[in-house]
């Protein structure tokens, strides 16, 4: 039910900006709603997962498409690492999580904090600014890397 919601969200917000749903921009969604909890994909993941799935796309389209649909609130674009974006889908509940990532291996935890949220919605307010996002990326080293 939520991938069908999900998809219709993006449906939605193409035909609001006067685009429409081409097969390329269905076959990233999918790809995201496949996504076992707590996967994010960069450009090039997404690209290869395609290959791999023998549906590929050229690598210009898929970093269109990943732009796009980031601006529409479909993916979150996440820096996890440096001069890496990596996405995955926006929360449909409003929950957000932010990442702990080790910057050696690049293992990432996600975490829920209502605290944080509350100081984004405290600073944007007070600047009379309406938050869209609030994440938190804490950049760490992992227990096996650490040794």
């Amino acid at each position: 039910m939520e991938n069908s919601h999900q998809l219709n969200r993006l449906q939605t917000a193409l035909h609001h900006q006067g685009l429409r749903m081409t097969p390329q921009r269905s076959l990233i969604m999918t790809l995201f709603q496949q996504l076992p909890k707590g996967e994010h994909l960069s450009a090039e993941d997404v690209y290869q997962r395609l290959v791999n799935e023998q549906t590929p796309l050229s690598l210009s389209t898929i970093y269109r498409t990943l732009h796009l649909m980031s601006k529409m609130g479909i993916l979150r674009e996440l820096e996890l690492a440096e001069d890496h974006r990596h996405y995955e889908l926006n929360a449909l509940d409003g929950k957000r999580h932010h990442h702990l990532v080790c910057i050696a291996c690049t293992k990432t935890i996600e975490f829920e904090s209502n605290s944080i949220q509350k100081i984004g919605e405290k600073v944007a307010k007070g600047s009379e600014f309406s938050l869209l996002d609030c994440q938190l990326v804490i950049h760490a080293l992992c227990p096996a890397c650490q040794r």
